[in-house]
């Protein structure tokens, strides 16, 4: 007997979860570390013309497919392309990938919970110290909060579509969007952070470049959860009277927000604290910015507020983080529970659990690789140096394996499904059929998306794996 799967309630619904999804901490903070590297608007522009040109295709293609078929990622290329085709395995490859996402996105989730609450119980000043970050994650201190998360995230889940997923969303998603701007307008108010808005609005066409395009093109694709099935199986909960292409566009159109407007925080705050900062010595990585640099710069605005609200606002801002981070760590895991339910007839409760203990177990060994377990520390040598088990899974499953996934995802609407998705693109939209951007979505996926994305699948296997940017040697 079949397994009712449940679908969201509303239009509204659907889009406030695709883009509680879509919205985590790359937007809050790779972002704005990577347009302050890569020119400020230069980098803002570029990022746009991606989201738009790119990306959109492809998350219209990954919705069309999971409310065509109703089912997962595997399930959807199955009932399109036949039993045995090996369609199935990029199927496969949706499933396997956000499982993996999902277990060292329940590692950092873990670690701003810590310092969410550190900063609110006054620990704030020991937050900002050079070792506070290192020990922590070497600490055998972190598992009970293991437990604790896991018991929020699964206990989501196992609400189910409208009573867990959406139910969070409709929660979460204003209480983020109103703490954003908040903080925005806080910020704002401090000395010298004009200088940082002026930076990242202001264009500096000179630092335009080959790096440009790579950075904004990775964040664009990576940022609206493009690649890892998420938009499939959230597709297979959107009712067919409502229209794909106009709530694919809100989606797009939220997330690309919420990035500008966490700009707007990082970069001011960042030149409050000090005025003659050199965007270029900021750290590109997203977890060296929130846990090392963010803390020192909450801690210097004690002058301003004093030590209580420089803690209140550092508490707020990892509140933010966090929301951010549980909306996107429950849609990563909907979809290997979505498949145990659509091809093995799980009951809900049953698959939540085989997941819980499954990504528990792997984000505790990658927990281990910080220093805990000698043989994780030092898994495996790759891109010019050791790896550890943690860093194996962030760099394939997070950068290298999500263009791939979205190019095979434009070959089969394009080719093998191409009347199938346009037609399924009209359910609940007529006037969409025969129009130029109808005409526009099924062109793109049929020429240009594919190559764009290939190349940055090839680029990213050379990046993260032999310590070579295709397109710096190209331009050189």
């Amino acid at each position: 007997m079949a397994v009712e799967r449940g679908q969201f309630s509303s239009r509204l619904g659907f889009i406030l979860a695709a883009a509680g999804s879509a919205v985590g901490l790359g937007n809050l903070v790779a972002f704005p570390v990577m347009a302050s590297k890569n020119g400020g608007a230069v980098f803002l522009i570029v990022y746009v013309l991606f989201v738009a040109l790119i990306c959109f295709p492809v998350l219209v293609a990954e919705i069309a497919m999971g409310r065509n078929t109703r089912r997962n990622p595997v399930g959807a290329f199955v009932a399109l392309a036949g039993e045995r085709s090996r369609w199935r395995w990029a199927g496969r490859l949706a499933i396997l990938t956000p499982f993996m996402i999902a277990v060292f996105y329940t590692v950092v989730t873990v670690w701003i919970v810590i310092f969410m609450f550190r900063a609110f119980t006054g620990e704030l000043e020991t937050l900002a110290t050079t070792n506070a970050f290192g020990e922590m994650i070497a600490s055998p201190g972190i598992f009970p909060w293991f437990i604790v998360l896991q018991f929020i995230v699964f206990g989501i889940l196992l609400g189910g579509v409208k009573g867990g997923i959406e139910r969070l969303a409709r929660v979460a998603m204003p209480v983020l969007a109103v703490m954003l701007v908040l903080l925005i307008l806080f910020v704002l108010t401090l000395d010298d952070a004009m200088l940082g808005v002026r930076y990242y609005l202001i264009p500096d066409f000179s630092r335009f470049n080959g790096g440009v395009l790579n950075a904004a093109l990775n964040q664009a694709f990576f940022s609206l959860s493009l690649g890892m099935g998420i938009m499939i199986t959230y597709g297979s909960y959107f009712s067919r009277q409502d229209r794909i292409v106009s709530s694919s566009r809100l989606v797009a159109t939220a997330d690309t927000a919420v990035a500008f407007l966490a700009g707007l925080l990082i970069l001011p705050a960042i030149f409050a604290f000090n005025p003659s900062t050199n965007p270029d010595d900021l750290s590109s990585s997203s977890i060296g910015l929130i846990f090392t640099y963010l803390p020192q710069i909450f801690l210097s605005m004690q002058d301003a507020v004093g030590y209580v609200g420089a803690s209140m606002v550092a508490g707020s801002f990892f509140v933010l983080v966090f929301f951010a981070a549980l909306t996107s760590l429950v849609s990563i895991l909907e979809i290997p529970i979505a498949y145990m339910i659509d091809e093995h007839n799980f009951s809900r409760r049953k698959a939540v659990l085989i997941q819980a203990v499954l990504v528990t177990t792997f984000a505790a060994l990658a927990a281990l690789s910080f220093g805990m377990s000698p043989f994780l520390t030092d898994f495996i040598p790759y891109g010019g140096g050791t790896r550890s088990f943690f860093d194996l899974i962030a760099d394939t499953f997070s950068e290298v394996i999500l263009p791939l996934v979205g190019f095979m995802v434009c070959l089969y609407c394009a080719y093998r499904w191409r009347d199938g998705f346009v037609e399924e693109l009209s359910q609940g939209d007529e006037s969409l059929k025969g129009s130029f951007l109808q005409r526009y979505l099924s062109f793109s996926l049929r020429t240009f998306v594919p190559v764009v994305l290939m190349f940055v699948f090839i680029n990213s296997v050379a990046q993260k794996y032999f310590a070579v940017d295709l397109l710096m040697v190209f331009a050189g």
